[in-house]
């Protein structure tokens, strides 16, 4: 199993709608996905680790796959339409990681 991080940085002056992301975005995400995407979850910053300290990312989402190759397949032919929606949710450039899920 792997997961595929998608992170974006804390920016006091950037614009991030959670309401979208959460409601239109990642929805859509899993439906071009279909079987590809197992599973998804979002990520809400509110802190650092420090009392008071800002979270280092005001939001993120983890789309858990069987295989980088499974992502791929599910991911690739609608790329250009996902990355296009970024748009209407924020103004980031997010961070990506693919990781293996070692416990799960």
């Amino acid at each position: 199993m792997i997961k595929v991080s998608v992170m974006y940085p804390n920016d006091p002056k950037a614009r991030f709608d959670h309401e979208y992301y959460r409601d239109k975005h990642m929805p859509m995400v899993k439906r071009k996905m279909g079987d590809s995407c197992k599973s998804y979850t979002i990520d809400k910053g509110l802190g650092g680790g420090l009392p008071g300290t800002p979270a280092t990312y005001v939001g993120m989402c983890h789309i858990f796959c069987d295989s980088v190759d499974a992502f791929q397949a599910g991911f690739g032919p609608h790329a250009e339409e996902i990355m296009a929606d970024i748009k209407n949710y924020t103004d980031l450039t997010p961070v990506i990681q693919i990781s293996e899920v070692v416990v799960g």
